[in-house]
């Protein structure tokens, strides 16, 4: 614990004196307005008591709702949209976030996780967006990814987003109409989102399901008549597919096992009403895995199949030029002899010598033709 309170100390500002609750900057004797920093992040900042929101506190900054709670009760919900190291100082601070978590809410590119530092709980969640395209080609973008990261405490949560995608505000706004459940306080807006974000999994797992049978469906398709084989299909579009639905299985498998421990395990922070919640989205979850491992093991046998097809493809022409040079080889054989400038050679003289020749050529490569035809070669 010890080694923990040095690191703190050393990535947090020290504290003013005054009662201002922010750090002190270094080049200025008046307290840093850390709210004034993050302004450019936040996204929306409210109180709520009994699970409404309370319309007075919509203009307040995160210091103004954190006095407000802990004055009145309640809690206090912030959610930011990229905040940068400076933007997140004083909130980090003002919450007393662990800077071990502050750094990963920061930087992203974090997996999918649950973490628990003191009072606080830090949980990690990739949401997936599903790219409309018109044709799947061997560098199209199916999915984007993005990142939430959550904090819950007694008496806030917190919120960090990264991507373009993901927006919490219609989240926000249909749970604020469900007070009942709104006043179960932060865990009750964690297993939201956490179901939010399993929702979309499965929407894109539906959408991603409508690429994999088409590209399918070519790969088995029965060729057309008089075309020959099936080649298939690029086997780019099938690899670029194969390498969005590992990155879609990247952010569904690793939080299987945090909605399990929170559905399982008691915790302080987690209401156990809502503590059931959390089953079902473990449930839904459990079923995305599931279709995604059975993506990528269809995708593998597709693949196979495609190559196997090419490989059956390139032997029909092999056989097909090999049963032309036979048949070519002899009128090449026959003029090779009479091409030749010998002085004595028999029927050189002979008067139906041309026409027979050839009919015994147009002959010969008749029956080759036809027995090679019987054999399917042609």
């Amino acid at each position: 614990m010890s080694m923990i309170r040095d690191l703190r100390a050393a990535v947090r500002p020290s504290l003013r004196k005054d009662g201002s609750g922010y750090p002190a900057s270094p080049t200025s004797p008046y307290p840093y307005d850390a709210t004034r920093d993050a302004a450019s992040a936040v996204v929306d900042c409210a109180v709520y008591r009994d699970g409404r929101r309370l319309e007075c506190a919509d203009a307040l900054t995160p210091h103004e709702a954190m006095l407000e709670v802990r004055k009145r009760g309640g809690f206090a919900w912030i959610g930011l949209h990229e905040p940068t190291e400076a933007e997140f100082a004083g909130i980090a601070a003002e919450f007393g976030l662990h800077p071990l978590a502050v750094e990963d809410a920061v930087h992203a590119h974090q997996r999918p996780k649950l973490e628990r530092y003191d009072d606080t709980l830090f949980t990690v969640f990739k949401t997936i967006h599903y790219v409309e395209h018109d044709e799947l080609t061997a560098t199209s973008e199916i999915v984007e990814t993005g990142e939430v990261m959550c904090f819950t405490g007694r008496d806030f949560f917190i919120t960090v987003r990264h991507g373009g995608h993901g927006s919490l505000r219609a989240l926000r706004r249909r749970l604020q109409e469900d007070p009942e459940l709104l006043g179960k306080g932060p865990s009750a807006v964690l297993h939201t989102i956490a179901d939010h974000v399993v929702d979309g999994y499965l929407a894109v797992a539906d959408a991603m399901q409508d690429d994999i049978d088409e590209v399918e469906s070519e790969v088995f398709s029965a060729p057309s008549k008089g075309k020959g084989s099936s080649r298939g299909v690029d086997a780019g579009r099938i690899y670029q597919l194969k390498r969005e639905v590992l990155e879609f299985k990247r952010a569904v498998s690793p939080l299987l096992r945090p909605m399990l421990l929170l559905s399982e395990r008691p915790m302080r922070l987690v209401d156990p009403d809502i503590q059931k919640y959390f089953r079902d989205v473990a449930d839904h979850l459990t079923r995305v895995q599931e279709q995604v491992i059975g993506f990528d093991e269809l995708l593998n046998s597709i693949l196979q199949a495609n190559l196997a097809q090419a490989a059956v493809a390139q032997n029909e022409d092999m056989r097909k030029i090999t049963s032309w040079a036979a048949i070519i080889a002899v009128p090449t054989a026959v003029c090779g002899v009479y091409g030749m400038n010998f002085e004595h050679m028999p029927e050189l003289k002979w008067r139906y010598g041309y026409p027979m020749v050839l009919a015994l050529i147009g002959g010969v490569c008749f029956a080759i033709h036809r027995t090679l035809k019987r054999n399917g070669w042609l």
